[in-house]
């Protein structure tokens, strides 16, 4: 062998300036939004910026991840604008390179080019693969060929970063101007909740690898988790998720916390939503009776 020649380690990371400044900077003057509505506080700006922060996580549960990541279910045009806007105010990629990463992610699970591998730790998972350039972190779009046909999938790719301008800054701003509080719609509605929406996503691929129960499915690092459903509007089932992907529930069974389902339901009544998909409870009995017999004692 050439004694010039270098074998290129298996996985290589190195800092992404552009990511890294922008969430430093965001968490920064989320704290300073923080203090700002102590200081300043008035109801219709928390108000604000918690319809925002709602109206912001389910663009992402049930728009980026379990309508475009996962055709679990099909929706007009009107609610389709709805998920982009603001799931653009998000600032966690366009839709178009969100489900690429999440598509990869699921056939990858656990492996080197899953683009968040539980594997190399929690603080990875969670979010150090947003701070870091890896050898593997060229986002796969042949993956999501079929959501490029959507020309309001491809606007929004194109312009992502000005409807993100204008859904998570400057809109929320402008809203709080009417009463007078453009600072605080801008830093409370805008920033800090932008801040704590992230935490709240990156906890569905940090703690529900990590921690909780796997009723459905005994390989992989998929878990359930009620307590990240419950600040995820129902994404926490993700042991479920893992095994039945193709469903729109995430959690299946009525007393389990899913906001993001009972919204697609209640829209298909009123014909917004169609073809709502679900796993037929033979296929989950199934399921469950394979983890038991997994488990079970060897005699």
């Amino acid at each position: 062998m050439n004694a010039n020649t270098t074998t290129a380690p298996p996985f290589e990371k190195r800092i992404d300036p552009v990511n890294s400044i922008f969430l430093l900077v965001m968490h920064i003057v989320a704290v300073i939004g923080a203090v700002y509505m102590v200081q300043n506080f008035d109801w219709r700006t928390l108000v604000l910026a918690l319809v925002w922060g709602a109206m912001c996580g389910l663009a992402i549960t049930g728009g980026y991840h379990r309508l475009f990541s996962h055709p679990t279910y099909k929706a007009n045009a009107f609610l389709r604008a709805f998920y982009l806007f603001f799931g653009a105010a998000s600032v966690q990629n366009s839709a178009l390179k969100w489900s690429a990463d999440h598509r990869v992610h699921h056939s990858k699970t656990d492996t080197d080019t899953d683009p968040y591998n539980i594997r190399r730790g929690f603080w990875w998972a969670h979010i150090g693969w947003v701070l870091f350039k890896t050898n593997a972190s060229k986002t796969d779009m042949s993956v999501v060929s079929d959501l490029k046909k959507d020309p309001l999938i491809r606007f929004q790719d194109k312009y992502y970063i000005w409807i993100a301008l204008v859904s998570g800054a400057l809109a929320p701003a402008l809203i709080g101007a009417l009463w007078g509080d453009f600072m605080g719609g801008l830093l409370i509605a805008g920033a800090l909740r932008l801040v704590v929406e992230w935490h709240s996503t990156f906890s569905v691929n940090s703690f529900t690898h990590m921690f909780g129960d796997r009723p459905f499915c005994s390989k992989g690092s998929a878990r359930d988790s009620w307590l990240v459903a419950f600040i995820t509007f129902g994404e926490g089932y993700h042991n479920y998720h893992h095994r039945f992907p193709i469903d729109y529930r995430n959690g299946v069974r009525w007393y389990q916390f899913d906001p993001t389902k009972w919204f697609v339901w209640t829209m298909s009544k009123i014909g917004v939503t169609t073809d709502l998909r679900r796993t037929p409870p033979e296929r989950m009995d199934a399921a469950r009776r394979q983890v038991a017999l997994e488990s079970a004692p060897q005699s």
